[in-house]
């Protein structure tokens, strides 16, 4: 079934929705205007019913099939939420709001998944219930885990679950999954050298926590070198070193050093967190400096499960015509936490030759509407079929 027309006719519409959106970005939990958009579309679609508040924001719409005899429950999830970015695109639809813009294409995601609930909707040609989630919070807030731990899994009986995400680079409409880990576990560091400030004319009465600072950041690179297998995969990354002077004439008391570590399998990510305290640590102590260490657990890994996966890749080449195997990602993807709540699944479909996701040039591909559509209508119908005489 390649993709289904009522998405032709409706990819305008649909395209509205998501330039709407696009236009009145909302970040983490706030995501008031565009949850109150998407309550009232899924009611005047005629969803069975629908459930506001879920992590403040999150909205849950219920579609029953012809019949829910095969008591099959599928979740299909979109985010919502914007990012802290300075929007470049100079487009009509551009944001409204200073300094926050739909950089990642969850108002297209949001867009596609309300598309397809209206499609369900309208044909209700399955045997169970659909799930649609639409989840606050994705970038950094952990909306997905909050979801979870508010019991929406159990209080909808939700069995298996899918999500899509676009990609740049990848061509328009064509999709790619890989079973397994896909996603990264993002976690994040802090680290606070305290040394001993004075004029840099007299450095030798000084523990200058630049110098320090500056070794622990070569320190930690040999953690990926010399400490994890080397056929595993990890980044450790110190983004923001800061001192808290700005004179050109003294050496500061302290340096502030921040970071990411990125893996994708448990044990190395343990390997890390224990190693890089030690490393730390000890290079601090050998200057005769201190360190202080806040580590933050972020994202777990995304892994899809197998079975669900072939599946989600048949459903993508009956789409598209072909569904290639994507690569591992080091980005972070909170869709892991209903994952690991469910059996499931996240694809990618192409965004086409645009920047690249989180870049303030950033465009979702409105062309791409209709195959993601169908892509997850197609999932609800082929995973739930109509009894033969029922149709």
């Amino acid at each position: 079934m390649p993709v289904k027309n009522r998405f032709a006719e409706l990819h305008d519409e649909i395209a509205a929705w998501r330039r709407d959106i696009h236009a009145h970005p909302e970040l983490l939990f706030e995501c008031h205007r565009t949850a109150g958009l998407v309550a009232e579309r899924l009611r005047a679609f005629g969803c069975d019913e629908v459930v506001e508040g879920i992590a403040a924001t999150g909205v849950v719409g219920v579609i029953r099939g012809r019949s829910t005899d095969s008591g099959r429950v599928i979740g299909l999830r979109a985010d919502m939420d914007a990012l802290p970015i300075i929007e470049a695109t100079g487009l009509p639809h551009a944001s409204t709001t200073s300094g926050r813009m739909h950089a990642c294409g969850h108002d297209g995601h949001t867009a596609m998944l309300l598309g397809a609930a209206r499609y369900l909707a309208e044909t209700r040609n399955f045997d169970g219930t659909v799930v649609v989630i639409f989840q606050p919070a994705e970038e950094g807030g952990a909306g997905g885990r909050v979801m979870v731990e508010e019991g929406m899994m159990d209080r909808f009986g939700v069995q298996e679950v899918y999500g899509m995400h676009n990609m740049p680079g990848l061509p328009p409409g064509q999709f790619a999954i890989r079973a397994g880990a896909f996603f990264a576990a993002t976690d994040q560091f802090e680290v606070v050298i305290e040394g001993k400030g004075g004029h840099a004319a007299k450095p030798h009465e000084t523990i200058d926590p630049t110098l320090v600072g500056a070794q622990v950041v070569v320190a930690l690179q040999s953690i990926v070198s010399r400490t994890v297998d080397p056929v595993k995969q990890a980044v450790v990354s110190v983004t923001s070193f800061r001192t808290e002077s700005e004179a050109f004439n003294v050496i500061p008391p302290r340096a502030t050093l921040r970071g990411t570590v990125r893996t994708l399998d448990g044990a190395v990510r343990e390997q890390i967190a224990t190693r890089f305290p030690a490393l730390v640590e000890g290079v601090a102590r050998a200057f005769g400096a201190g360190a202080t260490i806040d580590w933050g657990r972020g994202y777990p890994v995304m892994a899809n499960s197998p079975a669900e996966t072939e599946f989600a890749a048949g459903i993508a080449r009956a789409v598209s015509g072909g569904c290639t195997e994507a690569p591992l990602v080091m980005g972070g993807e909170d869709f892991s936490y209903m994952l690991n709540a469910r059996p499931g699944a996240m694809i990618l479909i192409g965004n086409g030759d645009t920047a690249m996701v989180h870049h303030p040039a950033y465009e979702f591909n409105d062309t791409i509407i209709p195959s993601g559509c169908s892509w997850w209508a197609e999932i609800v119908e082929r995973r739930m079929p109509v009894a033969a005489g029922r149709g």
